[in-house]
């Protein structure tokens, strides 16, 4: 009990923002505020309880989400501290659908805007309540308002001030909350001090106040009728239109202050225990019933070394218990061998997973990331439906040691299970398995999970492209294989025609045999001759947009056969192919690139520095200040484009790809590819 009233319910909180905002750092803030830690860590002392595993301080960034539990008053909060890279970006959609709330960490940096948008679109797409703090306001330079004005182009939902800071020799040492109407001094890693308003600041947060109150009075009639006559409003129904208006996603309250130094830690907290959702309204949003069986939502998976599979879940109904049998959305039965809690890497068992609780439960091997369980037999129907994005990046893999072949392919399904972002693709007309992600640091750290947990060393290198040959004209050969070995003989004899197709029409067999030259029951075997030869031709790669067609040839009562004729095929081919004038062919992908507007030209020149060829570009549908170029750039330019993209653009650019055709390569690219294939070996 707590002020004479039951606990409530633990609420689930997302912490996301840009690319090193110090959405971690917030997180120990908060875990020194409420005494779950004695002492906040830091990223460069690698002391922090996010941010634990080996890859995530190898690299100095969140990699995966960061999960604790703290009890702050009489509220119970599970937070769920999302990487801010956007290659990592996925483990946030995963968690958001389950989250009462988020806390966008941004900072006063008109780089980071377009990041900033990318994140609150996200927020804005499913529907969750959110609340900016905006970061590092000890090292800020600019007036407040001017920060939101530009902040608010990241944001359709209007941006509503709760906190002014107070100012010292240009060093924000204080703020006054806007709803209270109080003056706070920050200090180190301790509540702020409330002190009498400062002189000459109460224009200043009159002011202030006054916006704030228009802006609730958008959605507020009375406050609007209380403001025109001049009427001040009480505290509580300031609050009260607080909470409605963020809980109604029509405002998105801003609090200021720094994560690094715990300041403004406290009025974040006590914001999220009066104004955020609780479970019923979560529940609500998603469609979820509150009467039912014991339900809860996956939001991430994780391989341990010796614990197996970890899956993370939200309970959104009921309780669960160690060793209850479940059943996945997908119809998989399984039963919970455990229930952990989590405080970054560590984890203690508990008895029993409750609802609103968000904990692991332990070898729910058949169970998904992104996939809802019930208590019981009755399948649950899926509660949200997240696809990955699409690749941007590949590495082609290659294990290291032989032995390990089998043991990579258990490995990848497992690192892949935890990070649905990843793409495994076999492509064996090029002889190599291919790992596709986000972006070269996501592959990056899964490489580096194959081998910490896994214990695969693999090697990677850039993927091969999917060249291919043709001919320019028509030609014509005759192929006869005849070989005496003692008893029955080898013969078969054909003659070939060859011609060029349009691009994309693959290859055609025609029999035009008269007078049974070649027997009916060899025909099939000449044309599976053929196409066993273009699979490598004269250039060193698979033949496409040819007709070849069987125009005459012989055989012998004894000694024909298949595999005779097969060789025949063969040589005809052999032997044509090269008369033809063959030509190297190259994919073309059409490629789609999102970009913010004011990057165009640097997008554009990298498209032509890749040979590639500008088809025009359009404002992006929905999104101001945003553009999509369309292009055509041959797939062997594509390899680190995510790469420049994304540093010409402050990390946000992206594109999306698919084949479009198949286009001659010539002159010294064409000589350079070919001497390649000649020095690799035949797969």
């Amino acid at each position: 009990m707590a002020n004479g009233r039951p606990e409530a319910g633990p609420r689930c909180i997302a912490i996301v923002g840009p690319f090193q905002s110090g959405k971690t750092s917030l997180l120990e803030a908060i875990l020194e505020r409420t005494g779950t830690i004695e002492r906040a860590g830091r990223a460069a002392n690698g002391n922090m309880v996010g941010d634990a595993s080996a890859e995530a301080r190898a690299h100095a960034m969140s990699v995966e989400p960061n999960l604790a539990t703290v009890k702050f008053l009489d509220e119970t909060f599970t937070f769920i501290d999302c990487p801010g890279s956007v290659e990592f970006a996925h483990d946030m959609r995963m968690a958001l659908p389950v989250c009462d709330a988020a806390v966008v960490v941004c900072e006063a940096d008109d780089r980071k805007i377009p990041a900033l948008e990318l994140v609150l679109r996200e927020l804005e797409e499913a529907d969750i309540p959110r609340f900016l703090f905006i970061n590092k306001i000890d090292t800020a330079t600019r007036r407040i308002r001017e920060t939101l004005v530009a902040l608010q182009k990241a944001s359709r939902t209007p941006l509503l001030l709760r906190q002014i800071p107070i100012w010292k020799d240009g060093i924000a040492v204080g703020f006054i909350d806007l709803a209270l109407e109080r003056a706070f001094i920050y200090r180190e890693h301790a509540p702020s001090e409330v002190v009498e308003l400062p002189d000459g600041e109460l224009p200043r947060e009159k002011e202030a106040r006054f916006s704030m109150l228009e802006r609730l009075a958008d959605h507020d009639d009375s406050l609007m009728e209380d403001l025109i006559s001049e009427i001040e409003p009480p505290k509580d129904r300031v609050f009260e239109d607080l909470a409605r208006e963020l809980r109604e996603r029509q405002v998105v309250p801003v609090l200021i202050g720094s994560a690094e130094r715990g300041n403004g830690v406290t009025r974040l907290l006590k914001a999220l225990r009066h104004e955020a959702p609780r479970l019923p309204e979560t529940l609500a949003r998603l469609g979820v019933a509150s009467d039912g069986p014991p339900l809860a939502q996956v939001v991430k998976s994780l391989h341990t070394a010796h614990g197996g599979k970890l899956s993370i879940a939200r309970v959104l109904r009921g309780r669960f218990k160690e060793g209850d049998g479940v059943i996945g959305s997908r119809g998989s039965e399984t039963r919970i061998a455990g229930l952990l809690s989590l405080l970054g890497s560590q984890t203690s068992r508990i008895p029993e997973a409750k609802e609103g609780e968000t904990v692991g439960f332990a070898r729910l091997d058949t169970v998904a990331t992104g996939e809802c369980f019930a208590a019981g037999r009755t399948r649950p129907s899926a509660i949200v439906s997240i696809a990955p994005p699409e690749p941007v990046y590949a590495f082609a893999l290659k294990v290291k040691d032989r032995k390990d072949d089998v043991r990579l392919t258990s490995a990848l399904q497992k690192i892949v299970e935890e990070d649905p972002a990843l793409v495994i693709e076999q492509r064996p007309e090029l002889g190599e398995m291919r790992l596709l992600g986000q972006g070269e640091m996501h592959l990056r750290v899964a490489v580096e999970r194959l081998q910490s947990r896994f214990q695969v060393g693999v090697e990677t290198a850039k993927p091969k492209v999917g060249y291919c040959e043709t001919i320019r004209q028509p030609a014509a050969a005759r192929g006869r294989h005849k070989k005496q070995t003692g008893g029955h003989g080898q013969f078969g004899d054909v003659a070939l025609e060859v011609r060029p197709l349009p691009r994309g029409e693959g290859v055609i067999f025609e029999d035009k045999i008269t007078g049974g030259v070649v027997p009916r029951q060899y025909i099939p075997s000449v044309e599976a001759g053929m196409r066993d030869y273009i699979k490598r031709g004269p250039l060193g790669f698979p033949v496409v947009d040819i007709a070849v067609t069987l125009t005459d040839g012989s055989y012998h009562s004894v000694d024909s056969s298949d595999a005779a004729f097969q060789m025949a095929a063969k040589i005809a081919m052999a032997e044509a192919l090269p008369k033809g004038k063959p030509v190297l062919l190259e994919p073309i992908l059409a490629v789609e690139i999102t970009i913010p507007s004011e990057a165009m030209s640097k997008a554009s020149g990298l498209v032509t520095a890749r040979r590639g060829q500008i088809l025009g570009y359009d404002s992006r549908p929905g999104w101001e200040g945003w553009d999509v170029l369309n292009a055509m750039i041959p797939e062997a330019e594509i390899g680190d484009l995510i790469v420049e993209l994304r540093s010409a653009t402050a990390g946000v650019g992206t594109f999306s790809t698919r084949f479009d055709h198949m286009a001659e390569l010539t002159g010294r690219p064409a000589e350079l590819v070919m001497a390649s294939q000649k020095a690799a070996p035949a797969h």
